[in-house]
């Protein structure tokens, strides 16, 4: 009985989410024409001023990127719902209730992969229109590693705005951790060669394993696997899953802490 409570819980959360984020359409389709300009932008200039000195097509290693990026911070802003939630009082309906905290994070991360699932059809029918070779198997290990990649997002969103308690701050916050990773990850440029401090904020970088493992997961049997990808699937897997553990465990304690302090 323990157990189906606690299930019914999360979907009942999720829905809630999911309604949330359907009835403001601007956000999905905001987040969705951002990566379509950074790519085509970015990859395309890119692709023709030092493309042809690479081993490898630019425009499919940016579009790779911003995949992994795109999900990444579009599951960490999605938990700012959570000071909305605070802000309203609606937590505290919930924390009376006979569930778990960590049933209550679960079901806020498993409404934004809802729409983490929109956003990953739009990006690949977007990667096909630019001429990104999604071949059937490919894209199957790709959807795999999406769904991961949403669950580290949503982790470290949460863990960054747990102690927060306004909306306007956890905004600020939020981006003044995600922005530098765009360029520490790789998600536009190769860092296989680094400055040794830059080097070490690269790898304290949580994107940058996110990033690296939707890479793996493309280019695998690929000539250009050596080139693009900067360690094996396996060690790429292993790091997102104990960050995970890490930021939602970590994010939930401190969650439900600042809820009794207030």
């Amino acid at each position: 009985m323990r157990l189906q409570r606690e299930f019914h819980a999360i979907l009942t959360i999720a829905y809630r989410e999911i309604l949330k984020a359907l009835r403001d359409p601007a956000r999905i389709i905001t987040t969705l024409t951002i990566p379509f300009i950074l790519v085509i932008v970015l990859g395309n200039s890119f692709q023709a001023n030092i493309g042809q000195s690479l081993l490898y097509n630019y425009l499919t290693y940016t579009f790779t990127g911003v995949f992994a990026q795109t999900l990444f911070q579009s599951m960490s802003l999605g938990m700012i719902s959570l000071i909305e939630d605070r802000e309203n009082d609606f937590h505290q309906e919930l924390f009376i209730a006979p569930i778990s905290r960590y049933s209550i994070m679960l079901g806020k991360l498993f409404g934004e992969l809802f729409i983490a699932a929109m956003m990953i059809v739009g990006l690949l029918f977007f990667g096909l229109l630019i001429g990104v070779p999604l071949l059937f198997p490919g894209v199957i290990l790709l959807l795999m590693t999406a769904f991961v990649v949403c669950l580290l997002g949503g982790a470290f969103g949460l863990m960054i705005l747990s102690s927060l308690k306004s909306q306007r701050t956890a905004n600020q916050i939020i981006t003044f951790f995600l922005f530098p990773q765009l360029f520490l990850a790789g998600v536009f440029t190769p860092i296989q060669k680094l400055p040794w401090y830059l080097d070490i904020l690269s790898r304290l970088s949580p994107l940058r394993y996110a990033v690296d493992l939707v890479r793996s997961a493309f280019y695998a049997g690929s000539v250009e696997y050596s080139k693009v990808v900067l360690a094996s699937f396996t060690f790429d897997i292993s790091i997102v899953g104990v960050l995970f553990l890490l930021f939602f465990c970590s994010g939930t304690v401190l969650f439900v802490r600042s809820e009794r302090n207030m």
